[in-house]
């Protein structure tokens, strides 16, 4: 019973790398500078995918009677057009924002190369270029980890608790699954934010490039996912 549960932990790790998982927590963490915030991101969108996942498996393994299978195509579609949506958010702020380069002298006299933008809500000092930014939207990243659970990997997450010698094990499957991807979306989180932190310190046109490519990519791979799941099914 002990291997069956550690695979599912492992499952839950790997189903992190999914790619509309990708697409969906890249797209969020674009507009984060710092590593730390963008690990949070990750481990909040974490939670609310295993707790939707568990609620939504608890009630299918202990009831038997929700529809799964009905659910599922429909809040993949649903979940494409969010992909959609937050693609073309980064995008929206990329313009909005137009992060620039340029040499930054502190106080202390240190030069540096630092990371501006003219984002209208965000509090200038022209001489010194001191700011303070918004903190990330953890309840938007909380609501689409949550739409993630209780889309397309419902289905694979009762079979497999299915396997189990009781609902309560399977239950224990379950949410070692969710302790899984919330670890694996923590991770690459970190892997995502590193790259992104380092191209907007330092390079323009490398951050967006960065921001360009993660957008474009999260609104055609949401196109393809609701045309797999509301047209071509």
């Amino acid at each position: 019973m002990s291997s069956f549960l550690f695979l599912g932990f492992l499952i839950g790790m790997k189903h992190a790398l999914e790619a509309d998982h990708l697409a969906a927590v890249a797209s969020m963490v674009a507009g984060s500078k710092s590593v730390k915030d963008t690990v949070k991101m990750g481990a909040i969108w974490g939670c609310g995918h295993a707790s939707a996942l568990f609620v939504f498996c608890a009630l299918a393994i202990l009831s038997d009677a929700l529809p799964v299978t009905a659910w599922s195509s429909w809040l993949e579609g649903v979940v494409g057009l969010m992909l959609i949506v937050l693609g073309g958010d980064v995008l929206r702020r990329l313009y909005r924002d137009r992060v620039h380069f340029h040499v930054h002298r502190h106080h202390s006299g240190d030069v540096h190369f630092h990371a501006h933008t003219h984002t209208p809500d965000i509090d200038h000092k022209t001489d010194s270029h001191d700011h303070t930014h918004r903190k990330p939207a953890r309840l938007k990243t909380l609501s689409v980890g949550i739409m993630h659970g209780m889309a397309g990997s419902a289905v694979l997450i009762v079979l497999s608790a299915g396997l189990a010698e009781t609902p309560w094990i399977g239950l224990l499957y379950v949410a070692l699954f969710g302790a899984g991807s919330i670890l694996g979306m923590a991770l690459l989180s970190m892997i995502i934010a590193v790259p992104m932190a380092y191209s907007a310190r330092y390079l323009t046109w490398g951050n967006r490039i960065v921001h360009v490519s993660v957008g474009s990519g999260t609104i055609v791979l949401g196109g393809y996912v609701t045309y797999g799941a509301w047209i071509a099914s």
